[in-house]
């Protein structure tokens, strides 16, 4: 007899997307990997840091991320 399979963490997401302990999700922002000289100084300031993601995408993020609740 064949035991259920587990659960699994996506890991694509695991590395893009935290959780937080109130349960908001946090990302990094786009446009910070190459090309850096060519952005002024006070868009790779804007850059920097960590946002919340919108409300509308959180349920998927924590789906694909079930250990993180």
């Amino acid at each position: 007899m064949r035991r259920p399979k587990g659960i699994k963490t996506k890991k694509s997401a695991a590395k893009r997307f935290k959780i937080t302990a109130g349960g908001k999700v946090l990302r990094k922002s786009a446009g910070r990997r190459h090309l850096m000289q060519a952005k002024s100084p006070k868009r790779r300031r804007n850059l920097r840091g960590s946002t919340a993601v919108h409300s509308t995408d959180e349920y998927r993020i924590k789906q694909s991320l079930p250990f993180s609740r």
